[in-house]
């Protein structure tokens, strides 16, 4: 059962006086002819002369009230805006602005109807000649500030600023600060425009499975689950791309997908467990061509959803105007670290060489994961403007395809951007006898245990067997490029539920695996 604070119970026994006087506090109906927007814009369509007044009904979130004698002004704000409310004792009567004023509470939703008109100030307002409750609120929103109105009244209202709160409780967050509100219509609007581009270009978007009996196409630790019907674990997806690839196999060109994937790893600024992941893939184009279409997207998706391809990130001016910069891997990390990743073949050898620049990488690291320590510790930090990597090593690349002059090396770009990892693509690997053996180099080089050991899926090898087009491939992250939209330093800014420890225990988020 519920604890109840002190002016929670004030509430209910309103709940309650409205119930003996016969209004039910939840009422089943709502008659809306307008939002708050619509109606705005309808009064100044009209016109403000005498013969044409607006009659509507509202209804909203009453966020404001100031009582002034024989009348009242009150707020309301739906999903569109706000609008003033002005009730007058003579014209409704003094029992319904006594009822108003003594039983209706910032946060009840409200429904009224009446006359739209300007008031003295400027500020278009509803003259109420009837209203009603519609969703009594029990708990008051949290917190207060004072928000100085057009006429220079001073409007108390909710607010909430802690951002640990306002991530457990994101439906109080959304209810009394419009700027979150905002993030998750870009949010949106961001998906929406990525959409249109892709379509444009021919792509079909599909679905893959989310729950998979073998996971793969990243290196990354699964959740598990049991099926109990089949009685097997099954999977949550870390990525889409096996099952992708497969529809390339079966005469489909240009797929994608924007959903759900899930990885058993840590919580940071930039990690959630749960994420949204874009992935594609292209018949017949390699990474260059990838590069390319990259570039084009997110200039597009930019431009579409915030009116500009220069956006202002943290301190930073980015803009995401193509061409963007292309700086080989190894040249990048060489001129940041002072380590040539080619002159160290071993992990042995590459170990020593970063110990002699004064860090201290996991003594039991592989090779791979040497080189990815360099360039999060050396080189990301300085890839501000946007900026391809380019060209990796294959031991960190298992599905990607090698150069042709350069076996030890595969063509895959990363993007960067303010200083993280925005997308990651790869001139896919077509061979299944070459996949296979990548496969089994993995199972060497990481242990049985390794969170990041990459299995063998022997039915993707089936599906390559029967001949796989050449291809590129792309992924990326759509909650990192939402941040950057919206300006935010922090992933579960732009989740409207991110996970989160559970209330009241102890220790904080560990850092997340790249």
């Amino acid at each position: 059962m519920a604890e109840y604070t002190s002016l929670e119970k004030i509430r209910l026994q309103k709940i309650e006086q409205l119930r003996l006087e016969g209004v039910d506090p939840y009422p089943t109906r709502a008659e809306r002819t307008h939002t708050n927007l619509e109606a705005i814009t309808a009064f100044e369509k009209a016109g403000e002369s005498a013969g044409s007044e607006l009659k509507v009904t509202l209804a909203g979130r009453i966020r404001g009230v100031r009582p002034m004698g024989k009348v009242s002004f009150a707020h309301i704000e739906d999903g569109s805006g706000r609008m003033q409310l002005f009730f007058r004792m003579n014209e409704i009567g003094q029992e319904q602005v006594d009822k108003f004023n003594k039983l209706y509470d910032l946060g009840d939703f409200i429904q009224a109807s009446g006359i739209l008109f300007r008031t003295k100030t400027g500020e278009i307002t509803l003259h109420v000649r009837d209203f009603k409750l519609l969703a009594k609120a029990v708990s008051q929103l949290p917190a207060a500030k004072d928000e100085t109105l057009p006429d220079g009244s001073v409007l108390r209202h909710a607010a909430l600023e802690d951002s640990e709160l306002r991530a457990r409780q994101r439906y109080a967050d959304l209810a009394v600060n419009p700027e979150v509100r905002e993030t998750f219509r870009i949010r949106a609007a961001t998906f929406k425009a990525i959409r249109e581009f892709l379509e444009e270009k021919g792509f079909l978007e599909v679905e893959t499975p989310v729950l998979q009996p073998l996971y793969g196409g990243a290196a990354a630790r699964p959740f598990i689950t049991h099926h109990n019907e089949l009685e097997q674990d099954m999977y949550l997806r870390i990525s889409f791309e096996l099952y992708l690839k497969r529809l390339l196999v079966g005469n489909l060109e240009k797929v994608y997908e924007i959903g759900r994937d899930f990885r058993n790893e840590g919580v940071s600024y930039k990690h959630n467990p749960e994420f949204t992941q874009l992935e594609f893939y292209w018949a017949y184009a390699d990474y260059l061509q990838v590069m390319e279409l990259t570039e084009q997207m997110i200039s597009f998706t930019a431009g579409r959803v915030l009116g500009s391809q220069k956006i202002k990130y943290q301190a930073n001016e980015i803009d995401f105007s193509p061409p963007w910069k292309r700086l080989e891997l190894r040249t990048g990390i060489r001129e940041t670290s002072g380590v040539d990743i080619a002159d160290h073949p071993t992990s042995e050898s590459l170990q020593k060489a970063i110990v002699k620049t004064g860090k201290k990488p996991d003594p039991k690291a592989t090779r791979g994961k040497l080189i990815d320590y360099l360039l999060s510790e050396f080189l990301e930090p300085t890839l501000i403007q946007p900026t391809f990597l380019y060209d990796y090593p294959r031991d960190i690349s298992p599905l990607a395809k090698s150069k042709p002059d350069d076996p030890m090396t595969v063509e895959r770009f990363e993007a960067y951007v303010a200083g993280f990892e925005l997308c990651n693509a790869f001139t896919e690997l077509n061979d299944p006898l070459d996949q296979e053996q990548r496969f089994l180099e993995m199972g060497r080089d990481y242990a049985e245990e390794d969170a990041e050991r990459h299995p063998l899926d022997e039915d993707y090898l089936r599906a390559m067997r029967y001949g796989m087009p050449p291809n590129g491939g792309f992924g990326m992250g759509m909650d990192r490029l939402v941040m950057l939209f919206t300006n935010q330093h922090s992933i579960r800014e732009v989740l409207l539920f991110p996970a989160l420890r559970k209330e009241g225990s102890v220790g904080q988020n560990r850092t997340g695996n790249k």
